[in-house]
């Protein structure tokens, strides 16, 4: 689809105003972060979560269900967000490393800094978790998931029924990916390509650019995506954007410019605000990883090695997957994630991973009624 020219001449209000009110993915407000749980005199594991700005999911959805999937094994979880912040990640991992920590599970930042915490625990005999993130090139003894490349794949998928449907001829498509530095970016990509790959090569598809952006960080998404958008005449027919995060950020663009609703965008992480705009029809689908499974399958890990049953462990971590840096297959649980598209929002409010209220609102109040899902 093209801009309109009007629009273009009209747009008068500054991107970074209105990617500050409407782009970012916060968390709902029945979602806020939870305050640390008391101790439950169990062995003592310290979590560290990377940052909050790019997704509502570390503080809104992981940190609660961590907290309460390490209670009920047994454990005292000290659960700490780095806030983005490298040195301040490297900080709180010295900090529980001190204070006698069991285990350590990490969702890094970077490989870097991860790779940089797990060896330090090693030295001390701590076994680390990689926690939703691989470290390439690391040493932690497990890493807990979901496929990430399936989730790439069900994002291609979502992005081709979408314009199947619109049966729009050789559609010109902009990627907007995630951070260089962080391996399951690289994962989504992959998994994108298996589907949009060989129909960019036979030509049914026009990719225009992919584009990772740095840290996630969803203002330079929206801005990212609104240079390559104008760059190509004011052109695009379908947009991969990594999660939803980007996807609002995107969207807010898009609208700016009329087209909102009109081209579909894909999404990950089945937030509030993604699944807001499915429902609003300005995002076609994201990818809903149940995280209370990921929560529980990590402090199941922890417990096992807690206690120092490697045995238990492994029978946990069932799976594997290869680090190329690292020259090194890592044992780990690989979850399944799911494809949500309006017709099926219901399953995540279903599950429980959304409470209704957080996404029936006002604009999508018909929707929801439509849809089945009751906010009483």
């Amino acid at each position: 689809m093209r801009i309109r020219r009007t629009a273009l001449a009209a747009a008068g209000l500054g991107l970074a105003l209105v990617l500050a009110a409407c782009g970012q993915n916060a968390a709902a407000p029945s979602a806020p972060a939870q305050e640390s749980a008391p101790p439950t005199g169990g062995a003592k594991v310290g979590v560290i979560l990377p940052e909050t700005e790019s997704s509502a999911r570390w503080e809104g959805f992981d940190k609660p269900l961590l907290e309460e999937a390490m209670r009920a094994e047994g454990l005292d979880a000290d659960i700490q967000n780095a806030l983005g912040d490298e040195q301040k990640f490297s900080t709180l991992a010295d900090s529980m490393i001190a204070s006698g920590v069991q285990v350590l599970v990490i969702a890094s930042i970077s490989s870097e800094s991860g790779s940089a915490v797990a060896a330090k625990a090693k030295a001390q005999g701590i076994p680390t978790i990689d926690y939703d993130r691989l470290n390439l090139g690391g040493s932690s003894d497990y890493y807990v998931s979901f496929d990430n490349e399936k989730v790439g794949e069900l994002q291609g998928q979502g992005l081709a029924q979408a314009l199947d449907a619109k049966g729009t001829p050789n559609p010109a498509i902009i990627e907007i990916e995630g951070a260089p530095t962080d391996n399951n970016a690289t994962l989504f990509y992959n998994g994108q390509q298996r589907v949009l790959g060989p129909k960019y090569q036979s030509g049914e598809y026009r990719l225009v650019q992919s584009q990772q952006i740095e840290d996630w960080d969803n203002q330079i998404g929206g801005t990212t995506f609104e240079q390559i958008l104008t760059g190509n005449g004011g052109q695009v027919d379908g947009v991969v954007a990594a999660n939803d995060g980007l996807a609002g950020a995107i969207i807010t663009v898009l609208a700016k410019y009329g087209l909102n609703g009109q081209v579909p965008v894909t999404g990950q992480d089945a937030t509030p605000a993604g699944l807001q705009a499915i429902l609003r029809g300005d995002q076609f689908m994201t990818v809903y990883k149940p995280i209370v499974e990921e929560a529980e399958a990590a402090a199941k890990l922890a417990a096992a090695l807690a206690n120092g049953d490697t045995a238990a462990a492994d029978a946990i971590a069932t799976d594997s997957v290869q680090d190329p840096q690292g020259n090194r297959e890592v044992k780990s649980v690989l979850l399944e994630p799911q494809l949500i598209t309006r017709e099926n929002v219901k399953t995540v409010v279903d599950e429980g991973a959304v409470p209704a209220s957080d996404i029936c609102v006002a604009d999508t109040a018909a929707a929801c009624q439509e849809l089945g899902i009751a906010t009483s």
